[in-house]
């Protein structure tokens, strides 16, 4: 029997590995006959197909007493309405408190245990996939981590400041939250990123038939304004627009030093099935 049929049988199933491997054996490594043998054995519900993508869910964070550090942490759902589902944010909860406790970043070394034996459980209850996709840990140096969770719960964002207080920070990380900066200031823009710029610029300023000369002002210009509106500490801060974010911090006698943005889904591909296609595809099939 390949680990690979034992694999897609735990991806379709959430059941855990044994149970899987003994299902397989005793339907001879047909993974949709085992599937059929473990609904009617165990009243499992019907497991979910191959390939069904989970980009819904919910981010958290948990932030020490003394602002010292802070964990931020997305798990994944299919749908919106499993996102709201008590028994899901209840096993959100586990999950975070326990990345929390343990700094712990690394989702296998996490997930080891009880909380995998959980979400198991869990797919087998509610019907869905369910994944925990990302952690991240911040620690203060030198001052403080203030954190901010969008009321909807999927956006959370942690910011480190070089002295203030967590109420600058949650101020700060609201503004991340709101605003999506790149980076904190200009000197952090990766260069790649400023080279496709310029070529952008670059293209759009040529079309303009002005001087060689003009057009480099021009680039430049661009590039400033680009910048400004990607760095944090020169961006206008959300809550009053007549101050950079930068200004707000320094005048608390305080530095940004990074920040993280989670919002949930983002960068997952979710495939878009035609349902006119699917039925046909079946019917041909």
């Amino acid at each position: 029997m390949s680990a690979a049929l034992v694999k897609e049988l735990r991806e379709r199933t959430g059941l855990g590995l044994l149970e899987c491997k003994k299902a397989l054996a005793a339907a001879g490594g047909d993974v949709d006959k085992a599937i059929e043998e473990l609904r009617k054995s165990s009243g499992m519900k019907a497991a979910k197909k191959a390939g069904r993508t989970a980009a819904d869910g919910v981010v958290v964070t948990r932030i020490a007493d003394d602002g010292s550090y802070g964990v931020v942490v997305e798990v994944n759902s299919e749908t919106d309405f499993v996102a709201r589902d008590e028994n899901f944010l209840g096993f959100v909860g586990k999950v975070a408190d326990s990345a929390f406790e343990n700094r712990q970043t690394d989702v296998a070394a996490l997930m080891a245990g009880d909380l995998e034996s959980d979400r198991e459980a869990l797919v087998q209850k509610i019907g869905e996939t369910i994944g925990v996709r990302r952690v991240e840990l911040v620690t203060a140096e030198a001052g403080v981590v203030g954190s901010y969770v969008h009321g909807n719960s999927r956006i959370a964002v942690l910011v480190e400041l070089k002295g203030g207080d967590q109420d600058l920070a949650r101020d700060v990380a609201m503004h991340v939250a709101a605003v999506n900066p790149q980076v904190v200031s200009p000197g952090d823009m990766p260069e790649e990123v400023l080279e496709k710029e310029k070529e952008i610029f670059t293209a759009q300023a040529q079309d303009s038939g002005k001087p060689p000369e003009i057009i480099e002002k021009m680039i430049g210009g661009r590039i400033k304004k680009f910048l400004a509106e990607n760095s944090l500490v020169e961006q206008a801060f959300v809550k009053d627009p007549d101050v950079t974010v930068g200004k707000l911090v320094s005048g608390s006698g305080a530095e940004v030093l990074s920040f993280v943005r989670f919002e949930v889904g983002e960068g997952i591909e979710v495939e878009k099935v035609d349902f006119a296609d699917e039925v046909a595809a079946q019917l041909n099939g």
